[in-house]
């Protein structure tokens, strides 16, 4: 059996332990070689040098170095150093990103309360937490941190606040009955206090029953380490993409090289200098077919995404995963403070003859009525029966207190009732009565006694009720009209209180005792969705993410949100999931299962597990030391501004002001980012595809080189590198949102786009080939051999300018919406004419052209232009 379903003597028993004595020292001592100390143990860290060697293990990364070593051999200095720098410069992005990963884990030890008071030889003494150990008797009072997961032996009003495990904010009321309910999940074991949670009123003793590893949070420890999120879609895509480039290279220069060697060998001039041009012409297309700055743009591209995302309200922990989220497609996400407000607050007030209902924001004392009549004295009831207070904080209305007593305090002051009454003696809430007792005095010294509780409890105590401000006598018809009403408000998910007084004849003893007195009626609270949630849905929804919620919280209150926000279909519970095979519970979702309420841990790691073996692309939104395992887990972990520490460090991202809407927000700047991207893949590979496919070619027609390796560093350099980076900043296209995410299978390129790429970088080439036997390229002249390479050179930088605003046409962006793209187009231009007309033309053995000459080439470009308008 488990400990929360014997009782007390049973627990201590179990153990091993004494009540009032607590463990003998000797004893403690033993236990503690047996246990080990109660901290969470961790494995020893990945070394620094490790990580920084993980950011060279990319394929693309080892094309590069290739790169590098080639032209070098080349003597092509200043393109190995540039390669290099941005090689460099993308692994010290990397390596400190996942070295600050690794604080996962000590996050996770400071979650553990440094000393505890317990009994150690029948005296009350403070020992370091990490030494305690199974049977310890622990002493809890407010303030105080659990140090480990206890039975509760003793309590006198103990409330424990355990949002850390269950995301649940409401305070957890603790008793020390047993409770003989089967398999209870830990946020439904009341008898049970866990490591890490906070008391937050009473105080009570405890017995230890699990430490370090063993205890809930030491589970949660264990799947954090276990479950750690692999490859992200991009990183999986380029890694795809690197592969084949680099097959397609090698085979493309082998070639290339070859049919050098045997169109001289036919030609019988084959001689050690022509090995060691083509041996040199084959390393420097190999140079210019990498897209060398891919990496570049890729890191860039993201940079720009985070300070976006930063803007709104999106934390970047990893770089690599702002892509990730333009291809999410299921959000799982926590209910409370990421859909709903995470602030009790009151909606209705009832009472037998008139309903009212509350609207305001937060905790701010203005706010809207409607309906009936107020009652002041319910209010009044509210506000002596409650220990909570609100103030301002820059700005901003806080609570002090219990939430849900702030919440009868924000309700009084949203319908003008202030405080009239002094308290002088109160009756405390406890498990069993299920309500509390004040005996009070207003300013005209009369003496008043004022309840709150469960309705059905305090209806106990009553004999009469207020209707009409006529205290009448309390039927069974009235009574039965409350409890309904009480039903009502329940179905819909409303935490309600119900409230009752009695007032004191002058010279009459006040005593605070629980009989005749008057009911006044109910409060209905809740913890209200966000005003922006339900349009974000709707928003998710015409963007083809399907978005689950997954919560602590009970069923009905889930499914009410559910349908407040517009997250409809089957409510499962983590009773009903823990029964479930994997099969079933797939069947269940695939059939609209959006909802799951009252989850442990493993069961949101099982979820998202499932959905990611099912090939979805998975963002999870969570807060609590719970939510940890599937954060670790998910595509993409996104952890809410207010959460703990642990699910920071388990996160890729964080929602500054918890809101869900960020997250969609954050959804888009990622499909935008990977928009981006793909522009500068496509723009880099469709311009390299055209300069390797015009050597090819001219090599497999038999004319003379029509591009140098000199050439073609410099058009990689000065057309390629500046756009692609210009893509970066970019705007999005205003229909982002209504498409569906990218699907995780796909390749960097899509079809579509392969295709595109093969009709531009093809008809290029052969614009470019038609213009170079049409200059001479077949002649035995080497004038004209140098005039006719000048032409397809200058040709290859205007049609390669063309490409820039091709390939961004099919993303709808507006022609001038990016004044960088113009720019750097246009500096290409410049350097192009610079290069033409000084002496550097005859660094590159070049011939200045004429104007006629310059009137061919753009009637060639326009030839290329109207193939892509065509295409288009």
């Amino acid at each position: 059996m488990e400990y929360y379903q014997l009782n007390t003597d049973q627990v201590i028993e179990a153990l091993g332990t004494d009540r009032s004595t607590g463990l003998t020292g000797r004893e403690a001592d033993l236990r503690l070689e047996r246990y080990g100390f109660n901290d969470i143990g961790s494995e020893t860290g990945i070394s620094a040098w490790s990580i920084l060697l993980n950011q060279f293990r990319d394929t693309i990364v080892h094309i590069l170095l290739g790169a590098v070593f080639f032209a070098i051999m080349a003597g092509e200095y200043t393109d190995s150093i540039m390669i290099l720098t941005i090689l460099l410069m993308n692994a010290a992005i990397g390596f400190f990103q996942e070295f600050s990963a690794q604080r996962s884990m000590e996050s996770l030890k400071n979650m553990a309360a440094p000393v505890a008071r317990v009994f150690r030889d029948g005296q009350i003494t403070e020992v370091p937490a990490r030494f305690l150990v199974p049977g310890d008797v622990v002493v809890l009072e407010a303030g105080d941190r659990v140090p480990a997961d206890a039975r509760v032996i003793e309590s006198v009003h103990l409330k424990v606040a355990e949002d850390m495990l269950t995301g649940e904010s409401v305070p957890v009321v603790k008793h020390s009955q047993a409770l003989d309910h089967g398999l209870l999940q830990p946020g439904d074991q009341m008898n049970m206090v866990f490591s890490g949670t906070n008391v937050v009123s009473g105080h009570g003793l405890a017995v230890v029953t699990a430490t370090g590893m063993h205890s809930e949070i030491g589970r949660i420890a264990s799947m954090v380490r276990e479950h750690a999120a692999g490859m992200t879609p991009l990183q999986k895509r380029l890694h795809g993409f690197g592969k084949k480039l680099g097959v397609v290279i090698a085979l493309i220069c082998v070639t290339v090289f070859l049919l050098f060697v045997i169109r001289d060998y036919i030609s019988g001039v084959l001689s050690v200098h022509s090995l060691t041009e083509f041996l040199f012409i084959a390393i420097s297309l190999a140079v210019a077919a990498v897209p060398t700055a891919l990496p570049a743009v890729v890191t860039i591209a993201l940079s720009v995404g985070v300070k976006r995302l930063l803007s709104r309200k999106a934390l970047v922990r990893r770089l690599s995963s702002v892509e990730t989220l333009g291809s999410c497609d299921v959000i799982c996400t926590d209910k409370t403070g990421t859909l709903t407000e995470n602030r009790m607050s009151v909606r209705f007030a009832w009472t037998p003859d008139s309903e009212i209902r509350i609207e305001g924001q937060g905790y701010s004392p203005r706010g809207r009525i409607h309906g009936g009549t107020v009652i002041p004295l319910l209010f009044e009831a509210g506000l002596v029966c409650s220990h909570a207070a609100i103030r301002q904080d820059k700005g901003e209305w806080i609570a002090v207190g219990d939430p849900t007593e702030a919440a009868l305090v924000v309700s009084a002051a949203r319908v003008g009732v202030e405080p009239q009454l002094k308290v002088l003696d109160e009756i405390p809430f406890d498990s069993k009565r299920k309500r509390m007792s004040v005996l009070a005095v207003d300013r005209d010294g009369i003496n008043m006694m004022f309840a709150k509780g469960a309705p059905d409890m305090v209806l106990e105590c009553c004999t009469s009720v207020l209707i009409n401000g006529e205290v009448v006598p309390l039927t069974s018809a009235i009574r039965n009209s409350i409890l309904e009403q009480n039903e009502r408000y329940a179905g819909d998910a409303l935490r309600v209180l119900g409230f009752a007084y009695r007032e004191f004849e002058e010279g009459e003893e006040a005593v605070l005792e629980e009989h005749d007195m008057v009911f006044l009626g109910l409060q209905a609270m809740m913890d209200p969705p966000r005003q922006d949630v339900a349009e974000s849905v709707r928003k998710t929804r015409e963007a083809g993410i399907r978005v689950l919620m997954i919560t602590g919280d009970y069923p009905a209150t889930a499914a009410a949100v559910g349908r407040m926000i517009g997250i409809d279909g089957k409510v499962v519970t983590g009773y009903e999931l823990q029964e479930m095979t994997d099969i079933k519970l797939k069947t269940m979702i695939d059939e609209g299962a959006n909802i799951f309420a009252r989850v442990a841990p493993l069961h949101k790691l099982r979820i998202v597990k499932l959905l990611l073996d099912e090939g979805h692309t998975v963002a999870m939104i969570g807060d609590g030391v719970n939510d940890a395992p599937a954060l670790s887990r998910a595509s993409i972990g996104v952890a809410v501004g207010s959460g703990t520490d642990v699910a920071k460090d388990a996160a890729d991202f964080i929602l500054l002001d918890d809101s869900f809407t960020n997250m969609v927000n954050a959804i888009e700047e990622g499909r935008g980012i990977y928009d981006n991207i793909q522009k500068s893949v496509m723009l880099l590979l469709s311009g390299n595809l055209g300069e390797v496919l015009i050597i090819f070619l001219a090599a497999l027609m038999g004319l003379h080189l029509p591009l140098t390796a000199t050439l073609l560093l410099w058009i990689n350099m000065i057309t390629d590198g500046a756009p692609a980076l210009a893509y970066a900043v970019d705007p999005y296209a205003a229909n982002i949102m209504k498409r569906g995410p990218v699907p995780v299978n796909e390749n960097i390129l899509p079809r579509r786009k392969v295709i595109q790429l093969l009709v531009l970088g093809v008809s290029g080439a052969l614009i470019a080939l038609l213009l170079f036997a049409f200059s001479g390229g077949a002649s035995d002249s080497h004038e004209q051999v140098r005039y006719a390479q000048t032409m397809v050179f200058n040709y290859v930088i205007m049609y390669e300018s063309v490409l820039v605003f091709a390939i961004r046409g099919g993303y709808g962006a507006r022609f001038f919406s990016n004044v960088w793209l113009h720019a750097s187009v246009l500096i290409s231009l410049a350097l192009q004419g610079i290069l033409m007309y000084t002496p550097l033309n005859t660094l590159f053995r070049i011939t200045p052209l004429a104007l006629s000459d310059i009137g061919m080439l753009a009637a060639c470009t326009a030839c290329f232009g109207m193939i892509c308008v065509a295409y288009a």
